[in-house]
């Protein structure tokens, strides 16, 4: 398996596709690398050799933000919105859906599971 930035790439995979397994490159950036870089998109990632590889390290590392530097990135960004208090500050704070999105309904996945809340009853028990 080739390493690229530190990250284990699928050999047996378009080149395109295995750069794309690299945080913040998808396959739309993965493509324009191997065109700047004269690579065939389609070849298999474990075909391109040890200097397709460096010139592929040393395009990612002059021009692109990718992988730690990213994620360090983007959580300096969260936690600047946090501190200053704005909307999206006070919504990731809380764990609810930042961009707008309803929340009565179809939130799960920044809510988590469901929280079931005891003792409401329904219509028919309170006649009694």
């Amino acid at each position: 398996m080739p390493r690229i930035q530190g990250v284990d790439i699928p050999t047996d995979k378009p080149a395109y596709i295995s750069l794309s397994y690299l945080y913040g490159i998808g396959q739309h950036t993965a493509i324009q690398i191997c065109e700047q870089l004269d690579l065939d998109p389609r070849v298999k990632a474990g075909e391109i050799g040890e200097e397709g590889i460096s010139q592929i390290n040393n395009l990612l590392d002059k021009s692109y933000t990718i992988e730690g530097a990213l994620r360090r990135q983007v959580a300096g960004d969260i936690s600047r919105l946090k501190e200053i208090g704005c909307y999206r500050g006070i919504r990731h704070r809380r764990g609810l859906p930042v961009r707008g999105q309803r929340t009565q309904t179809n939130a799960r996945t920044r809510k988590g599971g469901k929280k079931t809340v005891a003792g409401k009853k329904g219509v028919k028990d309170m006649r009694h």
